[in-house]
């Protein structure tokens, strides 16, 4: 497996990184999804310069002129409900691409911290033969990503898989490269090394769903 980590090249991603961790900068949703939003969008620029092109036959005011554009099929693939901003910048990229969406969701038990994930909800096209691109902002234990792949393999086998994510532990990071196909490329604003007992990144950014959307009861 393939990782780009955007933490090891500075860029003007390092201050959107920093706005989504700071505590005195999350208590405005809207910078909070925005940043998640600019994110996106750098990742899926830099997606884009790896998928395959075709040269195309056009005609402008002035004449005939040969251009580019990519042959590959892509799909955007989020999960519930915290990807939403993250999806909404790969989509200002990828204008043309098609989505689907998993809810996926912790169910705690009784007693102590475990819990179970569980996949509730899926839309998507087929995906068989074209480019997944899967985006989730937090990337902690990496089971919620295997289950949402196994979902969405109920449409097909895609030809390529890229995952996106802003932050990701390196537990998370672990389990996907021993879960996921070999050739799959993992994108990543930043790699932190820890998990607490509650299964939340440390120091991470806390939970994205409820900075970007208000605490859910």
């Amino acid at each position: 497996m393939e990782i780009i980590n955007f933490d090891l090249t500075p860029s003007l991603m390092s201050q959107y990184m920093r706005e989504l961790r700071d505590t005195t900068i999350q208590h405005d949703p809207l910078r909070f999804r925005t940043n998640l939003d600019r994110i996106g969008q750098i990742m899926a620029y830099e997606i884009s310069r790896t998928l395959q092109y075709e040269d195309v036959a056009i005609t402008t005011p002035l004449g005939p002129c040969t251009c580019r554009q990519t042959s590959d099929r892509v799909v955007l693939a989020t999960i519930l409900r915290a990807g939403l901003p993250f999806h909404h910048g790969f989509l200002s990229f990828f204008d043309r691409a098609e989505n689907a969406f998993v809810s996926a969701y912790r169910r705690y038990k009784e007693k102590g911290d475990s819990f179970d994930v569980l996949i509730e909800y899926l839309a998507s096209p087929s995906i068989e033969g074209k480019t997944l691109v899967i985006v989730d902002p937090m990337l902690a234990t990496g089971s919620s990503m295997e289950l949402a792949y196994k979902a969405l393999l109920s449409k097909g086998t895609p030809a390529k898989i890229h995952i996106a994510s802003v932050i990701a532990s390196q537990l998370s990071v672990d389990y996907i490269e021993s879960h996921f196909p070999a050739d799959t490329t993992l994108w990543v604003g930043a790699i932190d090394e820890e998990v607490n007992a509650h299964s939340y990144i440390v120091p991470g950014l806390g939970d994205a769903g409820d900075l970007a959307f208000g605490v859910k009861d």
